[in-house]
């Protein structure tokens, strides 16, 4: 019996045979953002999209940096791991000599036949990026740095001049001694106390964090963060929390929180609080430089990058690598990490986007973003170009772990970095052998 094909039945077949040989080519982003910076991220892949229809990049939040990161480890081994995975810069090291579980980005470009120039990204973020042979290994996306926030109205109500953040420690604990007479309950908290407090400090005047040029010399750098000075600051915030001057509230971004429901007066953490701050906060604020001491030789200099970059995975097919390149390609447009970086307070990843911010006017208007960018567009020092180390998710919980019992009065700062110091080294020597 010969069946008889109704006109409407294979117009409809032809229709999906058509579509699926058309079927645009799919991609999976992990990634780590949230609240009104998740939304920025699904705002970009949705734009992506509509652009063009052969490629369709789907963002997918796995949890903060560093579960996404073991997810994404698991999923390798399982063979189902994402295309491209946002990681923060302190895994930076362990992705690098992740031997067949990444494809650096300069190849992924060049086999893709996309044109990439590492010299249009900003030098300390395409530096940090780069192997030792040049190449760049991750795509910079969301790179940040540290700021200081305060809350203009607090400062008024308190006889502090609103226009005038203090610029040195000594002029943030001066501010938190006036604040708290004024009545407030939380001078000043931190978020990232390590980045904050340790690395960036660090960096900002020009002291080593770890040795072999922070990590970046050779797998064989040891910690060096028990110094006189960072003993010294670390002891400071110590007895201005025995003075209720600092407020310790979480090892993360948990503290952001404490700032913009105008809880705490003063914040130091990242430049992308930005968007939340903006988006939440009641009343005035400025942002403004990472306090300094003015007694040390050579600061400030410059603070380091934060935030994360998009590594590509190994084992997906051809067209897939082409759709991750199209999608590095159209986050790298001026006009699109012009936006971004406005919206967000991430640093503009290229120097033609921080060009087009500029010359639009937009940072008389909005100063704060412009801060971040003034910090690390400096020439950098081999002390200060930032910290590449092994292990450094598990060296930073072992900082994290440390500062608590200072703060809760069980160690002294100076036993606290002590350990801190000997427990990471531990983990660097481990880190050392396997990769020898």
């Amino acid at each position: 019996m010969q069946l008889k094909w109704k006109p409407l039945a294979a117009a409809s077949l032809l229709a999906m045979m058509a579509a699926s040989a058309h079927a645009a080519t799919e991609i999976t982003w992990w990634h780590s953002m949230t609240g009104a910076l998740g939304d920025r991220v699904a705002g970009l892949a949705d734009q992506f999209n509509k652009s063009q229809t052969e490629y369709k990049v789907t963002p997918i939040f796995k949890g903060s940096y560093d579960e996404a990161m073991a997810a994404a480890i698991a999923a390798f081994r399982a063979g189902n791991a994402p295309h491209i995975l946002q990681v923060f810069e302190v895994g930076t090291a362990t992705m690098m000599y992740s031997k067949g579980a990444i494809v650096p980005v300069t190849e992924v470009m060049k086999t893709a036949g996309e044109k990439f120039d590492p010299s249009v990204y900003v030098p300390a973020v395409a530096g940090y990026y780069t192997s030792p042979k040049g190449d760049m290994v991750s795509f910079p996306f969301n790179s940040s740095t540290t700021v200081f926030y305060y809350n203009k109205d607090a400062f008024a109500k308190a006889g502090l001049d609103p226009n005038k953040p203090p610029v040195t420690w000594q002029e943030v604990v001066s501010a938190a001694a006036k604040l708290k007479a004024s009545g407030e309950r939380c001078a000043y908290t931190t978020g990232w106390q390590s980045w904050v407090h340790l690395e960036s400090f660090s960096a900002w005047h020009n002291v080593e964090f770890a040795s072999k040029n922070n990590g970046f010399g050779g797998l064989d750098a040891r910690l060096k963060f028990n110094s006189p000075l960072h003993v010294k600051h670390i002891e400071n915030l110590a007895n201005w929390a025995k003075q209720g001057y600092f407020t310790y509230a979480g090892r993360k971004n948990e503290p952001e929180a404490k700032f913009y429901s105008g809880e705490c007066a003063m914040l130091s953490s990242s430049s992308s609080a930005y968007a939340n701050i903006s988006k939440n906060a009641k009343f005035k604020f400025a942002a403004s430089t990472l306090p300094y001491y003015n007694d040390v030789q050579g600061a400030p200099q410059n603070t380091i990058i934060g935030g994360a970059s998009l590594w590509v995975m190994s084992g997906k097919k051809t067209d897939e690598y082409k759709a991750v390149a199209k999608f590095f390609k159209f986050l790298s447009q001026p006009e699109i990490q012009a936006k971004w970086h406005q919206e967000t307070g991430y640093l503009p990843i290229t120097n033609a986007a921080y060009e087009l911010t500029k010359s639009s006017g937009f940072y008389q208007k909005n100063p704060d973003p412009q801060v971040a960018v003034q910090q690390m567009i400096v020439k950098t020092t081999a002390k200060s170009r930032g910290i590449r180390l092994g292990s450094f998710t598990q060296i930073r919980t072992i900082i994290d772990e440390e500062l608590e019992t200072v703060w809760n009065g069980k160690k002294t700062a100076k036993e606290a970095l002590d350990t801190a110091v000997r427990r990471g080294d531990e983990l660097l020597v481990r880190f050392e052998r396997a990769n020898k």
